[in-house]
C-alpha cells in the first residue's frame, strides 16, 4: 500500500495470535457510551476473546483510514497510508476505524474506506507490522500483519458476503455521534428511506462511504463533480425541482377535486378533468417579450396535444394501480391517496446534504442548513411520517420501477415497514411535526 508520512518496523514487537487471551487487544475497560451496535458487537467478542467472532465484524464492515485531501486529489484511484506509534505495543501501526468512531468532518484530513479483505490483499513488506483496529477505545484491537495472519482476514473476508457494505436494507442508528432528537434529526429521518435500503446509518451527517467513493457515486449517479454543481443539484432537490413535474401536476388536479367534492375521486372523473386543465392551460400561440424582441410562440399541434393527454391519461392508470398496491401491502391505508411526490426529492434532498459533506463540497455548517431544509420543506407538504412516505415510494416507483414491482418496489416497501415498525425508528421516535409547524 502506498505510505504518506513516517513509519517502519519495531524490533521486539509482540506477535500474538489475534486469537489468544495473551493479545494486547483484550485489554477493555467499561464502556458506557456505545457509538453503534458495530461497536457493541466487537466490544462483546473482544471481552469473551473471541477474535473469530471479532474479525467476521470487521468482516461485513468498512474500515476507515485518514489521509491528506491535497494528496488524494493529486494521485487518483490511490490511496495513502500514514502510519502512526501506538505506545500500547511500541510498534508502528496502520490505524482503522469502524465508522461510528469517526471524529466529526472537517476540511483536511479526510477519511477512505476499504474492506478487511483489501487490507489483507495490499499489505507490503514495508507497510507497518499491526493494523490497529479504533486505537484507543474500549474495542480495540492489534492484529499482526504478517502472510499468516492476513490469511486468517482474508478468510474472514471472503465468508461475508457483502465485504466493505453494511448488511442492506437494515435500520442503523448512531446512538453516541448523530442527532436523535430536535430538528436536524427531523430532516435527516427525512432521509432513512435511502438511508435504510443501502444499510447506512439514519442519522450520521459525516463521512457517508469516505471523501474518494463519495466523489466517485456523486459523479456516477448525479453527474456531480464540483461544488457548484453540487449546489444546483441540492436546492433543486429541496425545492421539489428534479422529479417530472407532469406526476405533480396530475396529483394536483386530483387534490383539488377532492377537496371541492368531499373526498374520494373517481379515476374517469379525474382523467375528464385532467384532459380539461391540460387542454385550457395551453394556448395555440402566445406573444414573448425577450431580450431579441416580441416573439410568437406556437403552441402544440393537435397531434402533440391529443399525445400529452393520452400520455398523461396512461400516467393516472400507472399511479391508481400503485396506489392499489400500496394499499394492500399497508403503505397506504384504505381510502387514501398519494398527494403529491415532493418528498421523492425532499428525502433525496436529505442526502444530497451528506453526500456533499462526505465528498467536501459543503461544509458540515452547510449540510446541516440543508437537512433542517429538507424537514421544513417535508411539513409543510405532508401531514404524517406515513404520508411522506407513500409519496416518497410513489416517486421512486414512477422513476425506477415502470409498474414490475421489483427491486425498486420492495426495497421501499421494507423500509417502509422498518421505518414504522422498529421501536427504534426516528418515525416512532421524532413526531413529524412540532409545534409551530
Amino acid at each position: 500500500m502506498t505510505k504518506a508520512g513516517g513509519g517502519g518496523g519495531a524490533a521486539g514487537a509482540a506477535t500474538t495470535h489475534p486469537e489468544s487471551p495473551d493479545h494486547p487487544g483484550t485489554r477493555a475497560a467499561a464502556w458506557r457510551e456505545i457509538p453503534s451496535d458495530v461497536e457493541r458487537r466487537l466490544y462483546e467478542a473482544k471481552s469473551r476473546h473471541d477474535w473469530a467472532a471479532y474479525l467476521d465484524v470487521l468482516a461485513g464492515e468498512p474500515l476507515y483510514h485518514a489521509a491528506p485531501r491535497g494528496w488524494l486529489e493529486a494521485n487518483p484511484g490511490r490511496v495513502a497510508i500514514t502510519p502512526v506509534w501506538r505506545p500500547e505495543i511500541r510498534a508502528w501501526c496502520t490505524p482503522v476505524y469502524t465508522e461510528a468512531m469517526l471524529p466529526a468532518p472537517i476540511d483536511n484530513p479526510v477519511f477512505f474506506s476499504q474492506s478487511l479483505g483489501w487490507f489483507a490483499r495490499g499489505w507490503e513488506a514495508t507497510d507497518p507490522p499491526w493494523l490497529a483496529v479504533n486505537p484507543g477505545s474500549p474495542c480495540e484491537a492489534y492484529f499482526p500483519s504478517g502472510p499468516g495472519f492476513r490469511a486468517l482476514w482474508q478468510r474472514h473476508a471472503d465468508n461475508v458476503t457483502h465485504a466493505c457494505t453494511p448488511a442492506h436494507e437494515t435500520l442503523r442508528t448512531l446512538w453516541v455521534g448523530g442527532p436523535r432528537t430536535g430538528a436536524v434529526a427531523r430532516g435527516l429521518a427525512c432521509g432513512a428511506l435511502m438511508s435504510v435500503k443501502n444499510g447506512r446509518y439514519w442519522n450520521a451527517l459525516g463521512h457517508g462511504h469516505g471523501y474518494t467513493d463519495e466523489r466517485r457515486l456523486l459523479d456516477r449517479w448525479w453527474g456531480v463533480t464540483t461544488r457548484e454543481t453540487w449546489q444546483r443539484h441540492q436546492e433543486d432537490l429541496l425545492t421539489a425541482e428534479m422529479s417530472s413535474p407532469v406526476w405533480e401536476f396530475a396529483l394536483g388536479v386530483r387534490h383539488s377535486l377532492a377537496q371541492d367534492f368531499g373526498g374520494h375521486v373517481e379515476t374517469g372523473h379525474w382523467r375528464q378533468a385532467t384532459e380539461r386543465v391540460l387542454r385550457s392551460r395551453v394556448s395555440t400561440a402566445r406573444v414573448e417579450l425577450t431580450p431579441e424582441g416580441v416573439t410568437r410562440t406556437e403552441g402544440p399541434s393537435e397531434e402533440e396535444m391529443e399525445a400529452q393527454v393520452a400520455g398523461v391519461k396512461r400516467l393516472i392508470g400507472r399511479i391508481t394501480r400503485y396506489e392499489a398496491r400500496f394499499r394492500a401491502d399497508g403503505l397506504l391505508p384504505e381510502g387514501r391517496f398519494v398527494r403529491s411526490v415532493a418528498a421523492w426529492d425532499y428525502g433525496r434532498a436529505s442526502n444530497m446534504a451528506r453526500f456533499g459533506l462526505g465528498a467536501r463540497f459543503c461544509t458540515l455548517a452547510e449540510a446541516e442548513e440543508a437537512v433542517l431544509r429538507a424537514g421544513r420543506v417535508s411539513t409543510a407538504a405532508y401531514r404524517s411520517w406515513e404520508d411522506f412516505s407513500a409519496g416518497y415510494a410513489l416517486g421512486r416507483c414512477l422513476h425506477f420501477d415502470d409498474e414490475e414491482f421489483g427491486p425498486f418496489y420492495e426495497e421501499t416497501l421494507t423500509g417502509h415497514r422498518l421505518l414504522t415498525t422498529e421501536p427504534e425508528s426516528p418515525w416512532l421516535t421524532i413526531p413529524f411535526r412540532s409545534e409551530g409547524d
